[in-house]
Formats: C-alpha cells, structure tokens, sequence
C-alpha cells in the first residue's frame, strides 16, 4: 500500500441469500426470501421497508432469536467476523449476542423485565460476558447510563421500567446493547413512538456512540428520513425480498425501482403546493401465503406489464455497488 492509500473497507457481516421460513396452521411461509448484503466495519447500513416486508426477521434471523419451533434458517449464510452464525452452536451463539453483536429492540417496555431493575438488567450481560468484575458491575452500569444522557444515574439504577418515560426505556435498550462494546450494532425501529424531539436526540445518541466505539449499525425502520440522517448504505425491502440496494445517494438521487420512488414519493415537502395530496403507493403488500409467482409488487405497480407477472425479475446492477430487481428499470 502507497503511502497516503486509505485502507480496503472490511466487511463485518455479509448476509449471503438468506432464507428464513415460519410453519403456520396454513402452511409453511417464507418471510424472507434470497436477502443478500454486507456491512463494513465502522458503517451504518440502512434497511427500510413497509411493516411485514422482512425487516425485523431478517435482524432475528442474525441474531438467532427466531420464534421457536416455528422459525427456521432454511438457506443461505450469516457470515460475521468469519463465522457462519447459521451454522453456530446455540452456546457458541449466546457468545456472540450482546458480546460481539448488539440489538435494540423495537419497543423497549417489551425488551425491558417489568420485576428487575434497571441495575440487574443493564449489569447481568456484563457479568455474563466478564467484561467486569462483580465489585465494579454497578459503577460501570452508572457510567454506562450517564453516556447515554439519562441524568441522576445512580438513581435509576435502583429504578423499575415502569418508572422511566418512554425515550429514557429506550436509552436504557441502547446502554444494554452497547453494555460489551459489541462490534456491530442492530436497532431495529429504535425511534418508534417516540415524540420527534426525542427521535432526533436518540439518533444524535446513536451516532455518537457509533463515533467513539468504531462499531458498525444495522438500522431498521420505515422511515425514509432516518435512513437519510444516519445510513450510508441501503437495502429496500418488500415482501420479503430486496427490491434495489446502493448507496443513500443512489436510493435517494436516482431511485431505480418503482417502490423505491413511491415511498420517496410518499414523503411531505416543504416546497409542495399548498393542498397537495401526499403520495401513495395503491394497493397491499401480498399475504405470504398467496404470493404472485412473478414480481411481488407486480399488483401495484403503475409500469407492470404482462411479463412482469411471468418470472420474477433478476438481480440487476445499475452502476456500481447499485442493484436493483426490476425487468422495467431502463424505460422508467
């Protein structure tokens, strides 16, 4: 390497055509289906997609924490620091989570014990792991709380959920993620109902911390403008699949997939007409037991045509680190 050459990117997480399925009094259903990116270390990858298109299954699936017995990894690989995590021991498993991977779940009332503390809960990954010694769990708890802005720390540490309002559960969630320093980092939906003060301080939080620990973050929300204030990258999902995948300027600047300029349609405008009617996206996402054999926005697509119905459409690259799965995207 040249003198003044940057360093080559190096790929944290590489998810490679994953395929996660569920049993169902139904049937047996495929909630993700052929999913395939990659995360470099230091980076922040965006996921973002309508409710039920695969988002948070897909973070399950890394994670491991499918429902059981009914989720499954039925294909594909999650390869992280070298490891294929699908293929992991469930104790080499629980090494990994919290350890070397974090995640903040969706909704912290649910991702917090009500009975334990706040102390317990923050201090029991750390002992856990044996990043810290017993006699310092509590201190290094405080510290942890303080770092995440939420104030008289010592206080809280004796403190219940219940007790706490709705965007301090949440710093607490993220304190708990980030309780091991992990290399990578999962916050799925982080700023659900919470009020927009407090989503754009948990945002801030989040990039923060990314800053000082040089980790990697997986976001996930449907929020169009959280991905353009925090990612990097973006994979755009539906039902399921992902629909077009690039950089934000790729996404945002020269969208290549009908879905992807519908929901940057969607967004209010500061400089719209007066009056104006929001954009939409007709139609519903189809049922994942009644999925189209062709393309599977086929049915709310305005630029659909007979054989877009035929076959789904192939993977296709629009320039460089940008794809999209369209048979339309040259006439669009």
């Amino acid at each position: 390497m040249t003198v003044g050459q940057s360093k080559p990117p190096v790929t944290l997480l590489a998810v490679d055509n994953l395929v996660t399925e569920f049993a169902t009094d139904e049937g047996l259903v495929r909630a993700v289906d052929g999913v395939s990116f990659s995360v470099d270390a230091g980076t922040t990858l965006g996921i973002v997609g309508e409710s039920g298109c695969g988002k948070s299954v897909t973070a399950l699936s890394i994670m491991r924490l499918l429902p059981q017995p009914m989720g499954r990894i039925a294909g594909g690989a999650i390869r992280f620091q070298n490891r294929d995590l699908a293929q992991l021991s469930i104790p080499d498993m629980e090494k990994v989570r919290g350890r070397q991977i974090g995640m903040v779940f969706q909704e912290p009332m649910t991702a917090l014990n009500p009975v334990h503390t706040i102390g317990r809960q923050l201090t029991e990954g750390m002992l856990l792991h044996g990043v810290c010694r017993p006699e310092n769990a509590l201190r290094e708890a405080a510290e942890l709380l303080d770092r995440v802005g939420i104030p008289s720390p010592d206080v809280r540490l004796g403190e219940y959920p219940h007790q706490l309002s709705g965007g301090m559960r949440q710093r607490v969630v993220i304190a708990m993620a980030l309780a091991c320093r992990p290399a990578l980092l999962i916050a799925d939906e982080p700023t659900t109902a919470l009020d927009v003060t407090i989503q754009a301080q948990i945002l801030e939080l989040i990039k923060d911390l990314q800053a000082e620990m040089g980790m990697a973050v997986v976001m996930i929300t449907h929020d169009l403008g959280v991905i353009a204030e925090t990612c990097s990258e973006v994979v755009v999902m539906y039902a399921g699949k992902v629909a077009e995948s690039g950089s934000v300027f790729d996404i945002f600047d020269r969208p290549a997939h009908p879905y992807s300029r519908g929901l940057l349609h969607a967004i209010p405008r500061l400089d719209s007409e007066p009056k104006s009617r929001l954009g939409v996206i007709e139609g519903m996402v189809p049922g994942l037991h009644d999925l189209p054999s062709g393309c599977r926005f086929e049915n709310r697509c305005p630029h659909a045509l007979e054989a877009c119905r035929a076959a789904p459409p192939p993977s296709e690259q629009v320039a460089a680190g940008h794809r999209v799965s369209c048979s339309r995207w040259r006439d669009l």
